[in-house]
């Protein structure tokens, strides 16, 4: 079963070091998302609809609200995966445009020929990860070297302008949408039915599925998902509650399917996540 081994917090987001033998099911996250192999078999993800590699020489680059899943071929052994969340606002402190990190097209592919340098920044990081816990402030310096290595890597960064102008040309939001999307975020736990989101919109079924792709990239499955899954891993990494408490606390109706919910998601059990969790300082 597939496990977190350790897990790194802080303003950056998160750092997953996770060992992989089981598939993540379609989802998306609110962060700049790159995935390196560190150890074991060569695998892949779907990410835009299509299987990328992931091995010892390329990376998974996955865009913020871009859906994507993990499949695992269960031929192979484990894959051992660096996994980052990344804030794109701790980005930004290093270049003001990298802010456009939390938008879509910063990566204009899915997955890339790494280089040497980033190779050797992501062993390093895995390793400290594993034989320095607490190395908090080593953690952060392997990471901001890292990200900015696959940054200058991958994305057309010094073409993107911080204007009034490029942000207008963004997605537009639909006004209901956005109320919509507010709501989940505020208690991703009080949402029971997709339903209950659309009779608050007054537009028919086939309409809102529309609006909300339109407006955010994704479904509203996969947002409140999403959603979910951020609620979960602060209440588990950052509080003492009871997994029962959280599960009901986020809407499940027993902690199995919260526990399932989860592991399908984040790579782990909980209570894995919580146990191999770094506490920022």
């Amino acid at each position: 079963m597939s496990s977190a081994l350790r897990i790194a917090q802080g303003k950056f987001g998160r750092v997953a070091l996770l060992d992989m033998n089981r598939p993540l099911v379609r989802h998306a996250h609110p962060h700049c998302h790159v995935l390196l192999k560190v150890e074991g078999a060569d695998t892949q993800f779907s990410v835009r609809d299509e299987l990328v590699p992931l091995t010892n020489e390329s990376a998974v680059l996955v865009n913020a609200w871009e859906p994507h899943a993990y499949a695992h071929d269960p031929r192979r052994p484990p894959t051992i995966i660096l996994a980052l969340y990344i804030e794109p606002r701790w980005l930004a402190e290093f270049r003001p445009n990298w802010t456009a990190s939390g938008r879509p097209g910063f990566f204009t592919q899915a997955t890339g020929a790494i280089t040497p340098r980033i190779r050797a920044l992501a062993d390093d990081m895995a390793r400290a990860m594993i034989t320095e816990p607490a190395a908090q402030t080593l953690h952060e310096t392997f990471l901001s070297d890292l990200m900015i290595a696959v940054i200058e890597r991958f994305t057309p960064w010094r073409e993107t302008a911080v204007s009034l102008r490029n942000l207008q040309k963004g997605p537009s939001v639909d006004r209901r949408i956005r109320t919509v999307a507010a709501q989940i975020d505020a208690d991703p736990g009080a949402i029971r039915q997709i339903d209950d989101l659309i009779a608050a919109t007054h537009v028919s079924r086939a309409q809102f599925f529309r609006l909300f792709e339109a407006s955010l990239g994704v479904s509203p499955r996969v947002y409140l998902n999403a959603a979910r899954l951020e609620r979960a891993v602060l209440a588990v990494s950052d509080s003492e509650a009871h997994l029962s408490t959280i599960s009901d606390s986020l809407g499940f109706s027993v902690p199995a399917h919260f526990s399932r919910f989860f592991h399908d998601h984040a790579g782990s059990s909980p209570s894995g996540f919580r146990a191999v969790t770094q506490k920022p300082l």
